[in-house]
């Protein structure tokens, strides 16, 4: 079966979805139509044993529970089975007992079916249907669906699954984040991840392959693919986690259906609940490879307070300790997730693990220095476990057109790829589909996963490749040569955010401007006031205050008759002029009273003298205040005395204030400058069309 035959097939499937027009919303479609997808796929896959296990079930029927079910699963050659002796075709004899009779057809799967079943709440949309008459009609049309092996195999199973569930995603107008990724974009992410590795053709290797947010199992099943496609005897043992009741029971039954351990799928929040902590005999859980496809953009704030608590109890120890991100973005917490459970390196280079994650564009830049993101990216790139960032088209996942990236982390680089990271821009690399899903539009084409794989073996800087475009002004085709790969080292990523001082100048004058402002001073507005109760000592605080201040108005028109509103350009020698009249007045200034007597009467001048504070350092203006950002391999001092001290000479750096953060701009390192049209050529275009719309309202005036 190809894709636009399992396609085919889901729409097939989902036109069955006529027969619930009127009780069933759109929205609700899917709640009847995955259930019976699941179980008429289970009736199909069980036809050939069903009466070996029905006679099993009577010959077994006085053993041991534990012993009973083991043998079930032999007779059905399946780690599950059904001892009912009704399937699809027989449920359709009694339609009176329909609702009674596919009730104990469910109930007669082994328990780890009907787990999946009792996820989908399907018993009472059975209850429902019946209700309304449709049971009948909807069952007889199931039962007329093919999904036997040997017409959809198990890999084109999982597509029409995925088929299903974006159908009803799409009527469901779900949000961006809740999305499914196609298929093409999980072999360019397994083929990333995989083809380095050098082990894959050893007999009988066993890899376990780990996604935390694993939805219905794409990634695991592209990745279980290819490891078999490259080695047959190979083991491949996979693992997941979604919250997703939905999602997780068709996963489940997709590694039932293919023989997997469906144990290993795990129902709850990878974050509160992380299902893969400890083994049973306490060793943290480790794995081979990872891949995810982590909601974008999606909150964290529910678990906020078990993160936060682990990140603040258990550090590094835990699994948050790099730092935790913005509130509505819980991407790095993923990934982060996922670095805690690499496989350690051994001394001689065995062991370790390798992660492809997508991501949409927020993780690569967005935090500034010193926050969570920068944090995380710096711990990350710091310990050179970042190998790889490749952009993808945009308009690539159904139900979200906004650009994407795939980015590879190892904790075992090859020796040439150490200390450096490879970006690769795949923007370009895409075919047009002929009809859209959703909002779907481009795809990768086999050759281009090959090609992008290529490029990322190849690991060169400045490698190229020609593509052709519309030029955007004759909009003509063109071709051009492009740069689709450079390496970095890791510290071109970093830089140091500097704070940037210049010392406080002011000068002053006691005008009567300037000591009318004294009034909306907030410590001198307080004087008058008292935070008594209503009363005499409320009123004789009041009257003193109104006192104090009538004494400081007085000291300061002093001050003015004595310097007749002479300007003062150095603060030292204006509190020397304040002291020296405040002490022939008797009046003895208090620090808040004296701040605001500076604030009112002081106005920054860039010709005044520099204000020192008491060790004689000078004091900065907080108004004059600057940033620069300083990558990495750059000394601060010279880049001051490149690009600060020629403009302002007084300048210097706080570096008690300095903050180090990461930020991977891979748009900008691959951004194509294209210089503007000559002026003539519009101008001439201009003109054309002047003469132009001359001609045709001429003829209009004729």
């Amino acid at each position: 079966m190809n894709a636009s035959t399992h396609q085919q097939l889901a729409n097939f499937i989902w036109k069955i979805c006529n027969l619930l027009r009127g009780p069933y919303k759109r929205n609700e479609y899917r709640k009847v139509i995955l259930p019976l997808t699941v179980l008429r796929r289970f009736d199909c896959v069980l036809a050939d044993t069903k009466q070996a296990v029905l006679a099993a079930h009577q010959q077994h029927a006085g053993q041991p529970d534990t012993v009973r079910e083991q043998l079930l699963e032999a007779a059905s050659g399946l780690p599950f089975y059904n001892t009912s002796k009704l399937d699809f075709d027989r449920l359709l004899d009694d339609p009176n007992l329909l609702a009674q009779n596919l009730n104990a057809y469910i109930g007669g799967f082994s328990e780890n079916v009907r787990e999946v079943i009792e996820r989908f709440g399907f018993v009472d949309h059975i209850a429902r249907m019946d209700e309304k008459n449709l049971l009948y009609e909807v069952v007889k049309a199931f039962a007329g669906v093919d999904l036997s092996v040997e017409r959809v195999d198990n890999m084109q199973m999982g597509y029409v699954f995925e088929e299903l569930i974006r159908i009803g995603a799409e009527q469901s107008n779900e949000e961006a984040g809740e999305h499914f990724t196609p298929r093409e974009v999980i072999r360019l992410m397994v083929s990333l991840l995989l083809s380095p590795e050098r082990d894959l053709g050893k007999s009988h290797v066993v890899k376990t392959i780990y996604d935390p947010a694993c939805g219905t199992g794409g990634m695991l099943s592209v990745a279980e693919e290819y490891l078999l496609e490259h080695n047959r005897e190979s083991r491949p043992i996979l693992y997941g986690q979604d919250h997703n009741d939905e999602a997780w029971a068709v996963c489940k039954s997709d590694m039932l259906l293919k023989g997997q351990d469906a144990d290993n799928i795990i129902r709850g929040n990878t974050f509160t609940s992380d299902g893969f902590q400890r083994h049973p005999d306490g060793k943290p859980w480790k794995f081979d490879y990872m891949l995810a496809n982590p909601p974008f953009g999606v909150e964290w704030k529910p678990q906020r307070q078990v993160i936060e608590r682990e990140h603040d109890t258990l550090g590094y120890d835990g699994r948050f300790g790099a730092g935790t991100p913005r509130i509505n973005d819980g991407s790095l917490l993923f990934l982060q997730h996922m670095l805690s459970k690499m496989q350690p390196v051994d001394e001689d280079g065995a062991g370790g693990s390798r992660i492809a994650i997508v991501f949409n564009g927020s993780p690569l830049f967005t935090g500034d220095a010193g926050s969570g993101e920068s944090d995380i990216r710096r711990w990350i790139i710091e310990n050179d476990w970042l190998e790889a960032i490749l952009a993808l088209p945009d308009q690539m996942f159904y139900n979200t057109g906004i650009s994407t990236y795939i980015w590879i982390l190892t904790n075992r680089k090859e020796q040439h790829r150490k200390g450096r990271v490879q970006l690769i821009d795949g923007r370009q690399f895409f075919v047009k589909m002929r009809r859209n899903l959703g909002e779907k539009r481009k795809e990768l084409s086999p050759y281009q996963v090959d090609d992008l794989t290529r490029i990322h073996g190849n690991f060169t800087h400045g490698e190229t490749r020609e593509f052709t475009d519309e030029d955007p002004v004759t909009h003509q085709p063109r071709t051009r040569s492009l740069a689709v790969s450079k390496v970095f080292d890791n510290s071109d990523f970093g830089y140091q955010k500097i704070t940037v001082e210049r010392p406080l100048r002011l000068n002053f004058a006691a005008t009567p401007e300037r000591i009318a402002q004294l009034e909306d001073e907030k410590a001198f507005a307080n004087l008058a006031t008292s935070k008594k109760r209503p009363g005499q000592q409320h009123d004789d605080e009041v009257e003193a205050g109104k006192r104090r201040q009538e004494s400081i108005r007085a000291l300061l028109d002093a001050i003015a008759e004595e310097t007749d509103g002479e300007v003062i350009d150095d603060r030292d020698e204006f509190l020397e002029v304040l002291q020296n009249e405040a002490s022939a007045a008797g009046i003895r200034l208090s620090a808040p009273e004296r701040k605001a007597v500076i604030s009112a009467l002081g106005r920054r001048d860039p010709g005044a003298a520099i204000c020192n504070d008491s060790k004689g350092n000078p004091e900065p203006d907080t108004e004059l205040r600057d940033t620069e950002t300083v990558p990495l391999g750059v000394e601060v001092d010279d880049y001051m005395a490149r690009e600060v001290m020629p403009h302002v000479p007084d300048a210097w750096v706080d570096h008690s204030k300095t903050k180090f953060g990461y930020e991977i701009p891979l748009n900008r390192h691959f951004y194509v400058y294209e210089p503007p049209r000559p002026l003539d050529d519009i101008e001439a275009d201009l003109q054309a069309l002047e003469h132009e719309i001359v001609g045709m309202l001429a003829e209009v005036t004729a």
